[in-house]
Order: C-alpha cells, then structure tokens, then sequence
C-alpha cells in the first residue's frame, strides 16, 4: 500500500511540473471583426455611430476630438521567461474635421515600430547653490512694510 502511494504521488508531482511548463496565451484589447467594419462608411458615419456599432474605442487621439484606435495584444507567457508579445492589431479610424469617417486601417505587429524612449534632464539657472541656501535666500529680501501698505 505504501509503494502504491509513493507511485501516486510521484505521478502526481510530475504532472504538475510538466504542467508548468507549458505556455500560457492571454489576449488583451478589442479589435472589432471584419462583418462590425462592413456595417460603417466612410463619408457617411460619425463618431457617434462608430460608437454605437462597434463600441467605444481602447484609446483616442488627444486633438480635437481625435481619431479612434482598437487595440488588441496577445502575449505568451512560458515558464520563467518574460511575457512575449506575439501579435498585436491596430485598428485605426481617422475623421474629418467635421466629425465624418474618413478612412478605416488596421495595423498589424509587422507594421509596428520601436520607439527609442529618451530622458531628457532640464538644468537649471541656480548653479551649485545648496538646498539650504535656496532656502534660506529670500529671508533678508522681505520688507514687511511693502506688505502693510496693500
């Protein structure tokens, strides 16, 4: 009976370790099918009706009451390895000044680019001047009879 047990919980260690190490697939996003897209036309539907036949979009352009943008990812997570983003798709849709659909794109991860993230540091006027001093600076400058006067 202890040999039957033993094999069992081996048998049951091992399937979780072998099941650990297989890749796991999450999906993030909406992008809207191809039978949603038919139902809007260019030159025709607005922003509203956009909203009303495919949904309120992932993300917007920040003027004017910009273009919309569907986003969808699928990453891979395996293991120990960091998450691998293996698709991704863009849905873009642009309008015109008066609030029209202009044109419909979709985008995909091959389409991307990497975009180099840069820090830029601003120097300021103040040379080496310490906290304390920039501090304590302005206290000989204060003349409390300008303030009286007002």
């Amino acid at each position: 009976m202890a040999r039957g047990l033993r094999i069992a919980l081996m048998a049951g260690i091992a399937a979780i370790g072998l099941t650990a190490c297989t890749a796991q697939y999450r999906s993030h996003g909406y992008t809207p099918s191809e039978e949603e897209l038919q139902q809007i036309v260019p030159g025709v539907d607005t922003r509203g009706t956009v909203e009303d036949v495919i949904g309120v979009p992932s993300t917007s352009g920040v003027l004017n009451e910009g273009d919309f943008y569907y986003i969808k990812t699928d990453v891979r997570t395996f293991a120990w390895q960091a998450p691998e983003v293996i698709d991704r798709e863009v849905l873009a849709i642009t309008f015109d000044p008066a609030g029209v659909v202009e044109n419909i794109t979709r985008y995909g991860l091959q389409d991307g680019n990497v975009v180099p993230l840069t820090r830029r540091i601003t120097k300021t006027t103040d040379g080496d001047l310490g906290f304390i001093r920039r501090l304590f600076g302005n206290i000989g400058g204060l003349n409390l009879g300008n303030m009286l006067e007002n």
